[in-house]
């Protein structure tokens, strides 16, 4: 399933690209990742723990940037692990670029992800929710992490983002909700005669 979105930072592309250079500090950002291991080589080992619905996985894997473009602002990241309990895999192809905007930066996020197991009896409408809200929080915390960084805040005093499993869940289903509802609504036109 691939899953396309984007998000903006008010930061120039050379500081946001430069902060994709630092895999923790990037892993710190999305709610619900842990990064374990450096395995050296651009890869890594680390958990990330995602509620869908009622259920609540972990996944534990490892994760290889497969490609990097300074010139393009282009890194290509390919992760794949599997839940703890033995509920079901995922993979994923990851591809964001940087480009310049009028207020900073816009990263364009292509994630090309295969599900096995308990995620995969969701819908594409509840993943792409779910990937919608980790998006946006993955990008408030970009950006509070690049100001803080900037202020003379060390990485280690800034925390990882939690998790927010349930609030995730919560968040995800009222964007589906909304969609049910705009599709039974929209179309109802009364009849006017």
């Amino acid at each position: 399933m691939l899953i396309r979105s984007d998000f903006e930072v008010t930061e120039p592309p050379d500081k946001v690209w430069r902060f994709f250079d630092d895999i923790p500090q990037v892993a710190a950002c999305l709610p619900g990742a842990e990064l374990t291991d450096d395995l050296g080589d651009d890869k890594y080992r680390g958990t990330v723990s995602i509620r869908m619905g009622p259920v609540r996985l972990r996944f534990a894997g490892t994760a290889e940037i497969k490609e990097r473009d300074d010139a393009a602002k282009r890194i290509v990241v390919d992760a794949a692990g599997a839940d703890e309990k033995g509920r079901g895999q995922a993979a994923m192809s990851v591809t964001a670029n940087v480009v310049a905007t009028a207020r900073g930066s816009k990263v364009e996020v292509a994630q090309d992800l295969q599900l096995s197991g308990a995620a995969a009896q969701y819908g594409r409408g509840m993943i792409s929710d779910v990937t919608s809200v980790l998006m946006r929080d993955f990008a408030a915390n970009m950006q509070k992490r690049i100001t803080a960084i900037e202020q003379g805040v060390s990485p280690d005093q800034i925390g990882s983002a939690a998790a927010g499993g349930f609030t995730i869940a919560l968040r995800a289903m009222r964007m589906a909700l909304a969609r049910v509802l705009r599709r039974f609504f929209l179309p109802y036109e009364p009849n006017r005669g």
